[in-house]
Parts: structure tokens; sequence; C-alpha cells
């Protein structure tokens, strides 16, 4: 089976590409610049494709010929959407249009990716037909995208996820964990939200979560997060219990401490028995995820 993956260079996208060329799949991995992706296998093939080219983006998924599409690819810090909503746009709608339809042409199954900020927050955690509301830009074009999948003939899927966390392969990008181990092991104190709700998302366990639909042809709306429902604070304190750091540098605080462009949605996360159920999805606790991050063989390497 061949595979494509949008935003092959971000988190999800270098684990996908190594997880799927592991499983024997052929994989062709497209990012935007250069390929920043560690060529820990032999089984992909980068392509340098600016998502928002349309006749780009047709004419190379029309070379590759791919089986599915797992279309990654977002704009997604929601204060540079909302402050520059036409690249948003593009990035997020029409790029997707321009997927969608290059699927139809070669008769790939689509499986695109979107966010728990596609909803409101007034009574999370949600479940796939609950109603979307998104309260930002970067929430109402991930919703919009959904729509343009949802809405075609294609064989095709919505998968939506939250906070996800987990090691880069190559490169560096911070989350919640790194960011929290890093401050504390300087020394440097830390305001921490309480007042939002979340179910964070291992990144191994989102891949695993999309082989099991690619595998078991999976259609419509599936969540696909963690568990537990936690705040940013639950987490950091996670983080300090597991590296045994510091926990009186971190301050409780609520949302209406930091003045950002984009508003958050305050309660979301997700009801994941839909995947557990027709998946086999089973999700690892945060603080196993901290775990898998930081050992290797049983040793800490971070």
């Amino acid at each position: 089976m061949k595979i494509l993956i949008t935003g092959a260079n971000g988190l999800f996208g270098q684990n996908a590409v190594s997880r799927f060329t592991a499983a024997g799949y052929e994989v062709i991995a497209a990012g935007r610049g250069d390929c920043r992706l560690p060529e820990v296998h032999n089984g992909f093939r980068y392509i340098s494709l600016d998502n928002r080219d349309e006749e780009a983006v047709h004419a190379e998924v029309v070379a590759a010929a791919p089986d599915v599409i797992v279309h990654a690819a977002a704009m997604s810090q929601p204060d540079a959407c909302e402050l520059n909503p036409e690249e948003c746009f593009d990035c997020n709608v029409n790029a997707t249009r321009y997927f969608t339809e290059a699927a139809k042409t070669v008769n790939a199954r689509l499986i695109y990716v979107s966010t728990d900020f596609v909803f409101s927050g007034d009574d999370g955690p949600y479940r796939e037909a609950d109603q979307p509301a998104p309260v930002n830009y970067y929430g109402q074009t991930k919703w919009e995208g959904e729509q343009i999948v949802l809405q075609s003939d294609l064989r095709r899927a919505v998968v939506r996820t939250v906070l996800v966390y987990g090691n880069i392969l190559s490169g560096t990008r911070s989350n919640i964990v790194t960011w929290v181990k890093e401050n504390l092991e300087k020394g440097k104190p830390i305001k921490v939200v309480s007042d939002q709700v979340r179910t964070p998302t291992y990144v191994e366990d989102l891949v695993q979560g999309i082989q099991l639909m690619i595998e078991k042809g999976a259609e419509g709306i599936f969540h696909i997060s963690g568990k537990e429902v936690l705040t940013p604070y639950d987490m950091a304190v996670r983080v300090a219990d597991y590296f045994g750091l510091d926990k009186s540098l971190m301050e409780r605080v609520d949302a209406s401490v930091f003045s950002q462009p984009a508003r958050r949605p305050l309660k979301t996360g997700f009801i994941i028995e839909k995947a557990e159920r027709e998946l086999g999805y089973r999700p690892v606790s945060f603080t196993e995820g901290i775990d898998k991050m930081f050992r290797n063989e049983g040793k800490i390497i971070g």
C-alpha cells in the first residue's frame, strides 16, 4: 500500500513516516521546504510541496498515485491564524480542497487530521456526533476543511485529536512536556493554566489510531486522543513529579492571565469509546506517555 503523508516535517508527520515505513508501507512524505526527517528507514520518498499551490498539489498527487492520503499539514498556531486569516484560509481550507480534488483524480482514500478546536469548549469532553462551534479562526478553518472532506464522495475519514505531545525525531519543537521540563530544570518559574481541560494525546497513539483506521478501512469521524481528562496544570504536575522537579516554581493561573489574539475553548477533550470499540484503539496514560518519551530500553535518555 502506498501512503502520502502531508505535513511530514512536523511532530505527527515524522512519527507517522517512521511507523508506516517500518510497517512495510510505501510512503511519500510531503512537506514544505527541505526534508527534516531522519533517514531511519528506506521506505519513504520526500517531496517538497507548497500545499497552497493547486497545480503543484494536483501534479504531485497524480505522479505519486497513492492509495491513501493522510492530510495532516495545517497552519496550527491559533494566534498566528487569528492575525493572518488569509494565509490560514489558504493553508487549512484551500489546501484541503486541493487534496480532496486530487484524491478523486487518483481514487485515493483521504484521511484528514483535525482538532478539538472545532468545538466551543462549553461542554466537553465531546463525542463524534456533537455539533462543532469554533471560537477562533483556526478552529473555524479546520471545521471548514472537515466539511470539504466529509461532503465529498471519496472514501474518507476525519480524525480529530487533542494537544499532541511526544518526541520530534529530527529538529526541535516544544510541547507541554518539554516546556515544563526544560523550564523547571533551569529553575525558571512558570505560569500554568488550570481552567482549561483537555485529553492530551501521545503522538505514537495518534499514529497508531490512524494506522488502525487505514487497516480497517474506517470512514467517518473518529476522535483519537488520550483518555485522561486533565488541565495543563495537572499535566505540569505529572511532568514535575516524573522528573522530581520543584513544583513550587509553578503558579496555577486561569486563562485570563494571558493576553492572546485567539480565544481558546475552555473545556474540550474527547470521549474515545467509538475508536476503542470499532478500531481497538488503546492509548497510554499521560504518565506512560512521558515515560515513553524519555526512556530507551529502560534508561532515561532526556
